[in-house]
């Protein structure tokens, strides 16, 4: 499972969800390769403490997550600066800003080792990875059985082989660089070009521009890479592969009762339902959490789906399992769905309850259930959308032949 951990991470460079970090990570591409390294290593490291954090349920976590956020973000907007004007640096060497001379790339006052630590610890902190079968593996598996080193382990096996093909792409171009020898003018403007790319990366993130951004791409083809992976190396994870296989749409043979809806902290949009309650309708329980860009982008489907198919009996109920800790507050996802403008009821699964019932393993995870309480097809991932609608639309079918 480590060999795996590791492949995927390797993976994520294809990922459009590397996008917002690569600027940091390229911005000190011309520090020498031991500074290279340590800042690979800091973004490593943060980011498997976050990664194992994100199972204790304890709100300190939850909340010293989200502020390390905007500390991280202030790092990356004061290093923007210095790389931008190189007067900068002195003029945050005042009190309670000093921090951002000592990043100062310009003025020669980077504090050696420390400040390229730094960086990457700002970036590990902004970086949340799709978490696509690879990565969803690792993190459920943490969720249900709480933080171990294993866990600890595979997370920094994934964050390894993040750094590692990140490291490649980054020296690479820096040697591109030297070989063409470029003059100090045009170091000069490159550096301040690549402030202005590192601010602009930092107010994206900051104001969630970046999600936007990243709805209207895909990562179906990483995703399938790892699929990939997890099918082909040898005698690894067989039971998850049997599980994320979607049955085919001919048959669509029953897979068991519709597992129970107990144990949400809370539900929106609707009282609390059960399995019971939703007898002879056709049912759509979509796992979902809010920050991840894949579910984000099954989200327009999955609505369009609970509006045109309402009122033939079709139920669309979303379970918000969070994957990162400040998804837990209830507060954040009652706003998220405001937005997402969801109608149709969300339980919020901050326990894994619905999650263990459903002994699901990915988000987004979509399981349909016939009139008679069965279910009947799965799909694990984006893509495939016509496909699920005529699932939705033969349920259906069926439901109405049997009245």
């Amino acid at each position: 499972m480590l060999l795996i951990a590791f492949l995927g991470g390797i993976l994520t460079i294809l990922s459009p969800c590397i996008l917002p970090v690569v600027p940091f990570l390229f911005a000190r591409a011309n520090r020498s390769r031991g500074s290279v390294l340590l800042t690979l290593a800091g973004m490593v490291l943060t980011f498997d403490l976050v990664s194992s954090l994100a199972v204790v349920s304890s709100e300190w976590v939850v909340r010293a997550s989200s502020v390390g956020r905007q500390i991280a973000l202030w790092v990356m907007v004061l290093f923007a600066l210095s790389l931008m004007f190189s007067r900068v640096g002195i003029w945050l060497a005042r009190p309670l800003v000093s921090l951002g001379n000592r990043i100062d790339n310009g003025a020669g006052r980077m504090a050696g080792p420390v400040g390229s630590v730094l960086i990457g610890v700002a970036t590990g902190l902004l970086w949340a990875p799709c978490a696509g079968p690879i990565l969803g593996v690792i993190l459920t598996g943490a969720m249900l059985q709480g933080a171990s080193a294993e866990t600890s382990l595979l997370l920094l096996a994934y964050g390894l082989g993040s750094a590692l093909s990140l490291g490649v792409l980054i020296l690479a171009g820096r040697g591109l660089a030297d070989r063409l020898k470029l003059s100090l003018p045009i170091t000069t403007w490159l550096r301040r070009g690549t402030g202005v790319v590192v601010l602009l990366a930092a107010v994206a993130i900051g104001t969630g521009a970046d999600d936007r951004l990243l709805a209207s791409t895909s990562s179906q083809g990483a995703a399938t890479l790892e699929q990939g992976v997890l099918k082909n190396v040898p005698k690894a994870i067989d039971y998850l592969v049997e599980k994320a296989s979607a049955a085919p749409l001919e048959s669509l043979q029953p897979q068991g009762e519709m597992p129970s809806l107990e144990g949400a902290v809370q539900w929106l949009n609707s009282p609390p339902l059960s399995s019971e309650s939703l007898r002879g309708k056709v049912v759509l329980v979509d796992f979902w959490t809010y920050d991840c860009i894949n579910c984000q982008r099954t989200l327009p489907y999955v609505n369009d789906w609970a509006r045109k198919y309402e009122k033939e009996g079709l139920v669309v109920i979303g379970v918000h399992t969070p994957e990162y800790g400040y998804e837990k507050i209830i507060d954040n996802v009652r706003e998220q769905v405001r937005k997402l403008g969801i109608n149709y009821p969300v339980a919020i699964d901050n326990q894994y309850a619905i999650w263990r019932a459903f002994n699901n393993q990915y988000w987004p995870a979509h399981y349909f259930i016939d009139a008679k309480g069965q279910v009947r097809y799965s799909h694990f991932g984006e893509g495939r959308y016509a496909e699920q609608e005529r699932v939705i639309e033969q349920l259906l079918e069926e439901a109405k032949a049997s009245q």
